[in-house]
């Protein structure tokens, strides 16, 4: 599978400490994370397409800015939620966007696909409780 993120910023930059997973700060109990598009059932041709990501109730920080009520996009393809109590993994499965960034273009190989958001605190970590999207299914065609 190949996943093309424009403007992706993967985990590796940060170190991440046990001490900073153990401080992550709640959401507003409003919060929500939600896709914009594709919906979901989403029949997209070409396999080349904007990821267009939301959220409601809190606001959108770079990953290293410590503020309250913000955080930042993960992108988890065709895999379940990761750990919710350590750093979101960085790999092809787990797409950071950490510049703050709401749009990303993927490239995915034709077929059955499941998309997920998952917001992260400054050091990567989901929020307490962790503020995540529902699960949608598109689908690739050549």
């Amino acid at each position: 599978m190949k996943l093309c993120a424009l403007g992706a910023v993967f985990a590796g930059a940060l170190a991440i400490t046990p001490a900073s997973a153990a401080d992550t700060k709640p959401m507003p109990d409003n919060a929500r994370v939600y896709f914009i598009w594709p919906a979901d059932g989403q029949v997209i041709q070409g396999g080349k397409f904007w990821v267009r990501m939301g959220l409601s109730g809190a606001g959108i920080a770079p990953a290293g800015v410590e503020k309250e009520n913000t955080g930042h996009h993960h992108l988890i393809v065709d895999v379940d939620l990761p750990a919710m109590d350590e750093p979101i993994p960085s790999d092809r499965n787990h797409l950071h966007y950490g510049r703050g960034q709401t749009e990303a273009r993927l490239e995915l190989p034709p077929g059955r696909h499941t998309l997920q958001m998952l917001l992260g605190d400054a050091n990567h970590v989901p929020h307490k409780p962790p503020l995540f999207s529902k699960k949608i299914t598109i689908t690739v065609t050549p």
